[in-house]
């Protein structure tokens, strides 16, 4: 079973969800519903202490979104990303101004980040078979 979250946590992501920062609120509108490729976003998810933007669990990426608030607390956001990944998520950082100023390249980032990399193609050269 797993462990319950502290209330006060979920009030928390409860209220963020309710009034979003106008950037959350803007690439929200453009993930939720499968929007993006079909894959499935959950927004202001709990993660242990922290609430995370946005998710898309079954792929194991996670999106955050940096105001302002954020300048100077580089440090604490490495060390969240870090212990993000020991959980076994990716992060994803954007500034609000990216969303603001190129959504579309935004998603583009995060469509890149979930789609698999393309296996290399086997060379034909050296196994026994001719060049054409």
């Amino acid at each position: 079973m797993a462990p319950r979250l502290p209330p006060a946590l979920l009030a928390n992501a409860r209220a963020m969800r309710a009034e979003p920062a106008p950037a959350e609120g803007r690439l929200w509108y453009r993930l939720k519903g499968r929007q993006l490729a079909g894959y499935k976003f959950t927004r202001q998810v709990v993660f242990g202490p922290y609430i995370a933007d946005f998710a898309c669990r079954s792929e194991g990426l996670i999106i955050e979104l940096d105001g302002d608030s954020h300048a100077g607390c580089e440090a604490y956001d490495m060390k969240r990303s870090a212990e993000l990944a020991a959980r076994g998520y990716r992060v994803l950082r954007f500034p609000n101004s990216e969303v603001h100023d190129n959504i579309e390249g935004v998603l583009q980032m995060i469509l890149h980040a979930l789609e698999p990399s393309p296996s290399p193609t086997p060379s034909l050269a050296g196994r026994g078979e001719e060049n054409i």
